[in-house]
């Protein structure tokens, strides 16, 4: 079930549901409150995608900031889908089409409103990926757009296979490396993956950033499998991946 969903509905869903509207920037700066947000999380369940969008839609036009939707409503009603599953309160099924609806909204919220932040002269660069096998890419990809909107230019990698990823990162220059586990593993697994991350890497100092709900549930994970941090959220993520860069590149500063 779980590959029939994955490998055939969600992709012709995707072709078939695609809304056609303008793209508009958007200047919110608003968080979406967190009684509103409750309101919110368990709705993907019983609504269809486009009337979670309007839904959206109307947060954005009472100026609520796109990465506060990505943040603060999409993403935890992610977190709640998930918590839904755990607490045998619906099926997989349910839960899968929740999450669809969940990643096409994004996609939909991404494509009308582009990012208002031009590319960060420093040209700071990011790839992100889920950790190899691990079919969970929402958050990924939320992650992805915060960095874009921020002026990064990021790469992301869904369900990539190991050897890709790799490959990618031994042929191309990235400042950071951000992974999300999100699928039970063990952490000499992630080790190998993070060692072998920094010896191909064509970026001396890269960063590499853990995140996702396995991470949080273990927050010590980073120190054990060798990684340069977490974060619990996409916004933290980003405010740790400056500070790391930053502090990267001053490192590699020649001596005067």
């Amino acid at each position: 079930m779980n590959s029939l969903i994955q490998e055939q509905i969600i992709p012709r869903l995707l072709q078939a549901h695609t809304y056609h509207m303008p793209r508009v920037i958007a200047h919110g700066v608003l968080s979406v409150e967190p009684a509103e947000a409750a309101k919110f999380v368990s709705l993907p369940l019983t609504l269809e995608a486009d009337e979670l969008l309007d839904l959206v839609e109307a947060y954005i036009a009472n100026g609520v900031s796109v990465e506060s939707i990505f943040v603060d409503l999409l993403a935890a009603s992610a977190r709640r889908l998930g918590q839904h599953w755990e607490e045998d309160e619906c099926d997989f099924l349910d839960v899968t089409m929740g999450l669809w609806r969940l990643q096409e909204v994004m996609r939909q919220v991404a494509l009308r409103h582009p990012p208002e932040a031009p590319l960060d002269p420093r040209g700071r660069s990011a790839l992100l990926s889920p950790l190899p096998g691990d079919e969970h890419s929402l958050g990924t990809l939320m992650v992805e757009e915060v960095f874009a909107r921020a002026g990064w230019q990021t790469e992301v990698l869904i369900n990539p296979k190991r050897r890709e990823l790799l490959q990618i990162i031994a042929e191309r220059q990235f400042d950071l490396v951000g992974l999300t586990i999100a699928c039970d593993c063990t952490t000499s697994l992630v080790a190998d993956l993070i060692s072998a991350i920094r010896s191909i890497s064509r970026a001396p100092k890269v960063q590499i950033l853990i995140g996702g709900h396995m991470v949080n549930a273990n927050p010590g994970m980073v120190a054990e499998v060798g990684a340069d941090g977490t974060a619990v959220d996409a916004n933290s993520f980003l405010a740790l991946a400056d500070k790391l860069v930053k502090r990267s590149a001053r490192l590699c500063l020649p001596i005067a």
